[in-house]
């Protein structure tokens, strides 16, 4: 299955609160992305991996994601190693992106680096032709490198590299956010709080991508780091 864009998050809702907006914009210029989330939270403060299972099915539907699949590696456990990456290789071969949206290697949680640095590594490695994997078919998969790895911003500061507007997605990017009901702000939720569940958090949510589109001169943006140069061929092309 060919994707041009493939979102991958250490969390169930990592994608929604970071590229959800980028996302809906890619699948209305008629490109396919898909979804892959390494883990299943578990040991979030609140729901289950049950219930954030289909919470991430219904922000998959929400975004529109061709696929979206749980890789269901240890929530806080999972590492930048062998088996890891040889876990996460086959699914890039399977998809065969052009792009890949993932975490930033510097973030509050310590999964979204360490996430971040597998991705990295499995997406090369997943570009040599002696690493061997064989595809959900049970045939042997050919080797494939995405071109570009993007970093999405979450809870730190970060400069962007550069930011997409969004400005005509945010409600839908806030409904697919939404979809996890036990994750975040939600008055008749009696389960104990956490980092993400109280209102000040969606406040802050929005205040990142009103001041990310501020920078570009639009209401609404999503930014992104970049580990290699960018570069155009038109410059008026530039926001």
């Amino acid at each position: 299955m060919k994707v041009d864009v493939l979102a991958i998050g250490a969390h169930p809702d990592d994608i929604e609160m970071t590229c959800a907006g980028t996302i809906l914009s890619l699948v209305e210029q008629g490109k396919t992305v898909a979804g892959v989330d390494l883990t299943r939270g578990e040991l979030g403060t609140r729901g289950t991996p049950e219930t954030r299972l289909k919470e991430a099915e219904e922000g998959a539907r929400i975004m529109k994601l061709a696929a979206r699949e749980n890789m269901g590696f240890r929530d806080g456990f999972f590492r930048n190693d062998e088996a890891h990456q040889m876990a996460l290789i086959p699914i890039i071969r399977h998809y065969k992106p052009d792009i890949i949206l993932t975490n930033t290697v510097e973030d509050r949680h310590p999964d979204h680096g360490r996430a971040a640095q597998l991705v990295i590594e499995a997406c090369f490695y997943a570009g040599l032709r002696q690493i061997k994997t064989v595809g959900k078919d049970g045939q042997p998969q050919d080797a494939h490198r995405p071109i570009y790895i993007y970093h999405f911003i979450q809870d730190r500061s970060l400069k962007p590299d550069f930011v997409v507007d969004v400005t005509p997605y945010w409600d839908r990017k806030l409904d697919a956010i939404k979809a996890y009901k036990s994750q975040f702000f939600d008055p008749s939720n009696t389960e104990p709080q956490s980092y993400i569940s109280g209102e000040p958090f969606m406040k802050f949510l929005e205040s990142r991508t009103r001041e990310h589109g501020h920078m570009i001169g639009a209401e609404f943006g999503e930014g992104f780091i970049s580990k290699r140069m960018l570069g155009v061929k038109d410059l008026f092309q530039l926001v």
